[in-house]
């Protein structure tokens, strides 16, 4: 099996669920994922943010505010299945966010309503499924209410209904007053099947130390998790010095991929942000094959 950072855009293709997290676990904390919101108006006229995405160096795309059952993608053609198109034409792994809504949750802002093709239930995974989505991100935008009991009951019906990777686990509060990065319950995430969890970048939210998210990687590793450092707190539109120390502080509190979020311009990390995080975590050799590598390969 490859390492995802040394893949060439036909390696995904064929690639089983065991084979993708192989893949990532053997690249040794050197993947990126960066994440658009595909509800706005591109950063620019006449292409995807999501190929915008891979060519400034991310593996890894993630489709926020994506719904299942309206496939709509601002500023893309019309398609019965949007994903497949943007798999061509970015030559990479494709996931989505799906959002499991606690209604009993008391929000501390106004509450964020969902549509049904966003939030985390059967019918959505099995949408998801159909679409040839490679994984999920169980998780929650503000405001939404998206509670950890929530994320636990979601995991279970995703494992019965959706074949590919799965990811849970907050990159911020979502609205909810809860602890974050709770090692309980990101071991009960993994215990119910999913396959990695979130934890936030140390930095981007308030209180978190590198040895409190140390600890957490250590936990999920011993129990063969795959570990999302994420920057999901509009910090993805600071500067490269705060990025590229983001990425440092990754490295040393050990998990697999480094995740940056959709609060750039036209709803996209800034693209020399992601460069700056492929840079920072894995080199200019790594970060250059896979800006400079063909989707035709």
């Amino acid at each position: 099996m490859k390492r995802l950072i040394s893949c060439y855009s036909s390696d995904f293709n064929n690639m089983t669920r065991a084979d993708f997290k192989q893949s990532i676990l053997a690249s040794e904390g050197r993947t990126i994922m960066a994440e658009t919101v595909v509800t706005a108006t591109p950063l620019l006229e006449g292409i995807t943010n999501a190929e915008v995405m891979a060519s400034f160096g991310a593996d890894l795309i993630v489709l926020n505010e994506y719904d299942v059952f309206e496939k709509s993608i601002v500023g893309f053609p019309s398609s019965e299945n949007p994903i497949e198109q943007i798999k061509k034409l970015c030559g990479r792994p494709i996931g989505i966010n799906l959002e499991p809504v606690d209604e009993e949750a008391e929000i501390l802002d106004i509450k964020v309503p969902l549509s049904k093709g966003r939030k985390a239930s059967r019918e959505a995974f099995i949408e998801a499924e159909n679409q040839g989505i490679d994984f999920i991100m169980l998780t929650g935008n503000p405001s939404t209410g998206v509670t950890n009991i929530a994320i636990k009951q979601a995991i279970q019906v995703a494992r019965e209904n959706f074949s590919g990777l799965l990811f849970a686990g907050k990159m911020h509060g979502a609205g909810v007053s809860e602890k974050i990065v709770n090692i309980e319950e990101l071991i009960a995430f993994v215990k119910l099947g999913a396959d990695g969890v979130l934890i936030p970048s140390v930095g981007t939210v308030p209180g978190l130390s590198e040895v409190e998210a140390h600890e957490a990687v250590v936990a999920i590793k011993q129990m063969d998790g795959l570990v999302i450092h994420t920057i999901g707190t509009s910090q993805e539109s600071a500067d490269e010095a705060t990025i590229r120390e983001f990425g440092i502080s990754n490295k040393r509190v050990g998990g697999d991929i480094h995740h940056i979020g959709d609060a750039g311009y036209g709803r996209m990390p800034l693209p020399e942000n992601i460069m700056q995080l492929g840079i920072t975590v894995r080199g200019k050799r790594h970060t250059y094959f896979r800006m400079a590598s063909s989707v035709r390969r």
